[in-house]
């Protein structure tokens, strides 16, 4: 039922709400833009050999042969369409095309499906929690931990919290813990730990006689 759930909060998010609190704010205070490893979707019309996904090299270029040229790591995102419109210049005097960033994101833990994936700007961790095929049963949403360079931000993503409308951005990794059971982290383990101690003991007096 989770994963239904998230699955619906995920279409909410699209929607953003007034008045998210500090935190939220805090978060998507920092701007989204392209890191080294992120992607970049390009369509050029009626140039195919412009065309596709390419990967942001470590020196922040695009990794095609032609487009070495063009840094689009660490600007905005209009910046980076700014650069690619003047580099299609040199091959047609109107170019028509479409820039798609896309940002790499690490999602892990209690989730259905933990993975890298490379999502939109503007992708809420309810989106991504979603994307990854949901919670597992075991996962508690009310202390996921957002790592961000180098902070670490406890979000509640439980229901409809504030929290899970928060935007990820390039790097970030979203770990989701898991919820602690009486049974299975208390109950059973002491089980177990008397249940081998009755074996040694058993074996102790056996040697005995």
């Amino acid at each position: 039922m989770k994963h239904i759930l998230f699955a619906g909060m995920a279409l909410l998010a699209l929607a953003r709400p007034t008045g998210l609190g500090a935190q939220v704010s805090r978060l998507d205070s920092l701007p989204a833009t392209l890191a080294p490893g992120d992607i970049v979707r390009i369509t050029v019309w009626r140039r195919p050999e412009l065309s596709g996904d390419f990967i942001v090299a470590p020196d922040s270029s695009i990794t095609h042969p032609l487009m070495r040229e063009v840094k689009v790591a660490g600007v905005p995102f209009g910046t980076v369409e700014n650069r690619l419109h003047e580099f299609l210049l040199k091959f047609d005097a109107n170019p028509a095309f479409v820039i798609s960033p896309l940002l790499r994101v690490f999602i892990g833990g209690e989730i259905r499906a933990p993975n890298v994936y490379s999502v939109p700007p503007g992708s809420t961790v309810a989106q991504l929690i979603a994307l990854a095929g949901g919670p597992t049963d075991r996962a508690e949403l009310e202390r996921v931990v957002l790592v961000r360079r180098q902070s670490r931000n406890v979000l509640d993503v439980a229901a409809e919290s504030p929290s899970a409308m928060v935007e990820v951005r390039s790097g970030d990794q979203v770990l989701i813990g898991r919820r602690r059971s009486l049974f299975t982290d208390i109950v059973a383990p002491a089980a177990s730990v008397v249940g081998a101690a009755a074996a040694i003991v058993s074996i102790i007096v056996q040697l005995r006689h």
